[in-house]
């Protein structure tokens, strides 16, 4: 698990861009549209580079805030009397 950690994000997505094309041709050769008719499955490059997006889209969506930072939000008291 810490050769994962270590990976950048552009090394995280050409991992997931690999599977996710294997994933979009997959689906392509074992789901498909017959008919033709279908914009994503009825090709397989389509499918497959959509495959690809998705899933690099997936790896680099934003992560909660782990470092306790409090998001540009003071909640901190003042010394103003009232």
């Amino acid at each position: 698990m810490e050769f994962f950690k270590s990976l950048t994000l552009w090394h995280k997505r050409a991992i997931a861009a690999v599977i996710g094309g294997a994933g979009g041709y997959a689906y392509y050769y074992y789901i498909g549209c017959i008919s033709g008719t279908c914009a994503i499955t009825s090709n397989p490059y389509i499918s497959t580079v959509y495959g690809m997006a998705m899933a690099a889209l997936l790896v680099s969506s934003p992560k909660k805030n782990e470092t306790g930072e409090n998001n540009g939000t003071d909640n901190t008291a003042t010394d103003q009397k009232i």
